[in-house]
């Protein structure tokens, strides 16, 4: 008899499926009600100030000044009493470190009193400013490790709010994290930053336009969340899932996606349940969750907000994926945000929406029914064409890491090369405007008759979609499709607010001078010859096609864009001088702070491929090579048994014989991962960075491929780790 040496049990993740509540049970939900009831909007500040800290708050905050103390404890008090009013007895100082996700020390609010007892109090000064320990976070050199200290200032454009579990209540508020030297040691300052500088170029480009009443305009952002939800029965049964987010291991199963029935299909009864408690929680914060969908690989969904300004979003994408993960627990479930945690299914993404909105309500990126004839979109939609073809590596370099390598390029997601997808309605509008200096029409997508009179006309867009373009347009918004699941959209979101910027600020320079030559300044006929003018040096990003194809490829070639396959190829581009003074003259990240940047990706990416090599080693040396040996100590049993009973064995002999096979290969592979792995290959962190990508990587996938073929032939009783099959298709 064989014996047993399973150490999950499939049987238990069903078990608990089934105890869980259905989405039937739960109670209903009132969202005008709830809604943003755990977020101290700056409405519901205002409700608990008096009518001069309120005044003098709002022109400080309109004027960029800083805050008097004396308004400053007003503000505390009240936030102070809406916080406990809710159950807190703690705030924090929230932020986002260059770890990529968010950081939080909790102090009390209690302050013992000279009577031997304790009162609630929060000062100013503690809500404007903290002190925590900076030592411990990536700086890149920005300060030694004995450079302890680090600052925190308040964000009172991003509203406070109330974080619950089980253990309590905490009051979080937004803030910055800088060192001590005022060097931007997070996501948030460079955001700001970013900010301003759209709005500014923004501005000064309405005005030339004539549109006189704008005084400030905000970069608009709404992410797609993709994310694997399974049983934590497996999860905590796969090391590398544990370690490194993604499966190391895993032979391909019978099936995967290629039946194409999970994507937008009937959502499972205990993932709805908790994607509803997850929207629950979302709407208590504020954050206004819009669509949730099955994806295209088993055990994979979405979820997406609507549009929010940047800053706002990028806090409340940090959330999202904080909530994501705490409430996946409560259902059995463990919420996996890698983008590429399953071999050959498709990876996450966090497609990133992007748009410019004014304070007069104008989205200055809406064609309208006749785009040609929209001189305000036409303009700003050119300068995001600049932008793109200007700045192909930065773009690029904002989501290169470790695990966005596995997913761009493969048949789920953009290619590392850059390009633009407009639609045929906007194509063509372009190709108008290079041939004739100016656009005469536009295509109307008219209506889509469905063959039947059972079911009405519908609106067709002008143009189709193209989900393998990584910035595509989107009706009123660009798509930048290649932001990795894990990813903080904050990097990505400042790159393109400032090469944006700079791209409206060359084409408001083109205008002016223009204007300067017609008579009385002619706007329309200065504006044309600019965007023909830009048109021409940029068209080449534009491109409606397949960008999987491999003549794709070649073609994106003779035009001259950057090809950047991996992380490594593209993050020595960073510090390229064209990067350098783009974002010094916009002040949104000095020399200094670039350069750590720099150092911190690098460095991320050495430690996550030698995580993921560690990991390999060790679970082919203490599970697998373990597991298969004793799987071929019963076959030589049982071929020794039939030869004494006179059987014949030839069918198990081949079986044993590609087993041993096997299990030799395995050695041998294993012997070069751990010998390539403790060379670390030079003495940088980007010689070691480059010896991960050019030989750990390599090493780790040949082991792979020897374990995935022992895994098909092991007995299914003696394989320790959690099968695909298991994983992707129990819910």
């Amino acid at each position: 008899m064989s014996k047993s040496f399973r150490r999950y049990d499939v049987m238990a993740a069903i078990r608990h499926t089934e105890s869980l509540p259905s989405p039937s049970s739960s109670k209903s939900m009132n969202i005008p009600e709830i809604f943003g009831e755990n977020t101290l909007h700056l409405d519901n500040l205002k409700a608990r100030l008096p009518k001069s800290v309120w005044k003098e708050l709002r022109k400080t905050l309109k004027n960029n000044e800083p805050i008097p103390l004396g308004i400053a404890d007003a503000v505390a008090v009240a936030m102070k009493d809406w916080a406990t009013e809710r159950g807190a007895s703690h705030y924090t100082h929230w932020f986002q470190p260059l770890t990529g996700s968010t950081a939080e020390k909790h102090d009390s609010f209690i302050t013992p009193n000279q009577g031997g007892g304790a009162i609630a109090e929060f000062s100013g000064k503690e809500l404007i400013q903290g002190e925590p320990d900076a030592s411990s976070f990536p700086s890149g050199g920005l300060r030694a490790t004995f450079e302890a200290r680090g600052y925190t200032a308040w964000d009172p454009t991003s509203p406070a709010f109330i974080s619950t579990s089980a253990g309590g209540s905490v009051l979080c508020i937004p803030t910055a994290f800088a060192s001590w030297k005022g060097d931007a040691l997070d996501h948030k300052i460079p955001l700001l930053r970013s900010i301003e500088a759209l709005d500014k170029a923004a501005v000064r480009a309405l005005h030339l336009l004539e549109e006189k009443d704008v005084t400030s305009v905000q970069s608009t952002v709404g992410f797609e969340q993709e994310y694997f939800l399974i049983d934590q029965e497996f999860f905590y049964r796969r090391p590398d899932l544990i370690t490194s987010g993604r499966s190391l291991f895993g032979a391909k199963p019978p099936r995967g996606q290629e039946l194409e029935d999970h994507y937008f299909g009937s959502i499972p009864d205990r993932v709805l349940a908790y994607m509803v408690e997850v929207e629950r929680e979302l709407y208590r914060l504020g954050i206004p969750v819009k669509t949730r969908h099955n994806e295209v690989a088993p055990g994979q969904y979405e979820i997406a907000p609507i549009y929010e300004n940047a800053n706002v979003a990028a806090d409340h994408q940090q959330l999202t994926m904080i909530t994501l993960k705490r409430i996946a627990r409560k259902y059995g479930l463990v919420c996996i945000l890698h983008e590429k945690p399953f071999a050959g299914v498709n990876g996450s993404g966090k497609h990133t929406n992007w748009s410019m909105a004014t304070d007069t309500g104008i989205n200055l990126l809406e064609p309208g029914e006749n785009p040609h004839e929209s001189m305000l979109f036409m303009f700003f939609c050119v300068a995001v064409i600049k932008a793109v073809h200007d700045h192909q590596d930065l773009l690029r370099i904002a989501i290169a890491h470790a695990g966005n390598d596995h997913r761009l390029g493969a048949n789920e997601a953009p290619p590392s090369i850059l390009s633009v997808f407009l639609g045929e309605q906007l194509q063509d509008i372009m190709e108008q405007v290079l041939k004739a200096g100016g656009a005469k029409s536009s295509k109307n997508g008219g209506f889509l008759g469905l063959g039947t009179t059972a079911l009405p006309h519908i609106p067709k867009h002008a143009g189709d979609r193209n989900r393998t373009s990584p910035f595509a347009f989107t009706g009123n918004k660009f798509e930048f499709r290649a932001v990795g699941s894990s990813q903080s959209v904050s990097f990505p979101v400042v790159v393109i607010n400032t090469i944006v910027a700079e791209a409206i600020d060359y084409m408001s320079n083109l205008l002016e001078a223009e204007l300067g030559k017609t008579k009385d300044g002619n706007l329309s006929a200065a504006y044309p010859k600019v965007i023909q003018s830009v048109l021409k040096s940029s068209f080449k990003i534009l491109f409606n096609g397949d960008g999987y194809s491999i003549d794709w490829v070649k073609e994106a070639k003779t035009r001259g864009l950057l090809n950047l396959r991996s992380t490594m190829d593209a993050l020595p581009l960073l510090m390229a001088e064209k990067n350098v003074k783009l974002f010094e003259h916009y002040k949104v990240l000095n020399h200094r702070e670039l350069e750590s940047r720099l150092e911190i990706m690098v460095d991320q990416y050495f430690k996550t491929i030698n995580i993921e090599a560690e990991t390999t080693a060790s679970i082919t040396d203490t599970m697998i090579l373990p597991a298969t040996v004793r799987y071929m100590n019963e076959l030589l049993a049982y071929q020794d048994r039939g030869k004494s009973a006179g059987l014949k064995t030839d069918g198990v002999n081949k079986t044993i014989v590609e087993l041993n096979g096997l299990i030799n290969e395995l050695n041998e592979r294993l012997y070069d991962l751990k010998a390539v792995n403790a060379d670390l290959g030079g003495d940088t962190v980007f010689e070691k960075a480059e010896h991960m990508h050019k030989n750990v990587i390599p090493a780790m996938n040949a082991v792979r491929m020897v374990a995935d073929k022992l895994e098909r032939i092991t007995a299914d009783d003696y394989w320790p780790l959690p099968t695909y099959r298991e994983m992707l298709f129990v819910k």
